[in-house]
C-alpha cells in the first residue's frame, strides 16, 4: 500500500528526517511516535506531498513512485486520491464561512464528477460514516464541538476515497472521552473501507488501541520498530524506554514545588 525508502529532509544545514524507511500494508495501521522535533510530522507531510523530500522515495499503490523534486499539479491531485491527511486542529483546516455539507460536496466534486443527486447521496454517506447528521451538515464549523469538527475533517479526507489516511496528532486537542470515540471511529473506518492508517502521535496509550505496528523516531532517525506489543511491552532502545517511562502511571499526582507550597 505504502512504501517509504531512505526518506530525507533538509532545511538548510539542519537534517529533519534522515534515512527513514518503512512500509504500510493494505488495511494496516502503523504509528510513528517520538517527542516534538523527532521528525515524525515532517515525514508525514512528505508522504502527503505537503513537503518536498530532499532525498529518498515514496511509493503509493502499485508502483506509483515519487522522489525528490516538487510535484506537478496533476501529480498532486493524483496523490490526493491515494493519500489524505487529517491535522491536529480541525478548526484551522476548515473554511469557517462554509457549511459542513457544502465543504464535503466540494471535496467530493474535486475528485469525482457526479450528477447532483449522486453527489448529495455521497455527502450523506460520508456524514453517516463519521456519525454526523443533517443538522451538523447545515452548520458552520463554529457551531460544532471539537470532536464534531474532527469528524468533519475525517469525512472530508475520506471524500477522496484514499487508500492511506494520515492522522497527525488528530486526537491530541480533544477530551479523553472524545479521543476514545474518534479512535473507535477510525478503527471502524479501517474495517469498513480497507483504508490503511498512518498514525502520527506522542500518545502511547492511543497507539495500543489503534495500531498494529509502531516506529519510534528520535532526531530524525528511526531507532526502533516492530509490533506494538513487542516495542511498547519490551522496548530495546534506551530512547524508547525513556518515552515509555515518561508516561504517567495510574494514581500519579503532580508534585508541587517547595516555593509553590510555601506560597
Amino acid at each position: 500500500m505504502l512504501e517509504v525508502r531512505n526518506l530525507r529532509k533538509e532545511f538548510g544545514d539542519f537534517v529533519a528526517v534522515d534515512d527513514v524507511t518503512f512500509s504500510l500494508p493494505e488495511r494496516g495501521s502503523l504509528a510513528i511516535v517520538g517527542e516534538s522535533g523527532s521528525g515524525k510530522t515532517t515525514t508525514a507531510r512528505m508522504i502527503a506531498g505537503l513537503e518536498t523530500p530532499s532525498g529518498g522515495h515514496v511509493v503509493v499503490v502499485a508502483g506509483d513512485e515519487r522522489g525528490p523534486g516538487r510535484p506537478r499539479s496533476r501529480e498532486r491531485r493524483a496523490r490526493g486520491r491515494q493519500v489524505q491527511m487529517v491535522f491536529q486542529d480541525p478548526y484551522s483546516s476548515l473554511d469557517r464561512r462554509q457549511r459542513v455539507g457544502d465543504a464535503l460536496a466540494e471535496a467530493v466534486a474535486l475528485h469525482q464528477r457526479l450528477p447532483a443527486d449522486r453527489l448529495r447521496a455521497r455527502v450523506a454517506e460520508l456524514l453517516d460514516m463519521v456519525g454526523l447528521d443533517d443538522r451538523q451538515a447545515r452548520a458552520l464549523p463554529k457551531a460544532l464541538s471539537g470532536g464534531q469538527r474532527q469528524r468533519v475533517a475525517i469525512a472530508r479526507a475520506l471524500a477522496a476515497e484514499p487508500r492511506t489516511l494520515i492522522l497527525d496528532e488528530a486526537i491530541a486537542a480533544l477530551d479523553v472521552s472524545i479521543q476514545a470515540q474518534i479512535l473507535a471511529l477510525l478503527t471502524r473506518i479501517r474495517t469498513d473501507t480497507g483504508t490503511a492508517l498512518l498514525f502520527i502521535t506522542h500518545d502511547l496509550g492511543a497507539v495500543r488501541h489503534i495500531s498494529d505496528d509502531v516506529l519510534v523516531m528520535q532526531a530524525g532517525r528511526v531507532v526502533e520498530r516492530g509490533p506494538v506489543a513487542s516495542v511498547l511491552g519490551d522496548p530495546r532502545d534506551p530512547y524508547t524506554q525513556r518515552l515509555i517511562a515518561s508516561v504517567p502511571k495510574p494514581g500519579w499526582k503532580p508534585r508541587r514545588r517547595a516555593n509553590d507550597a510555601a506560597a
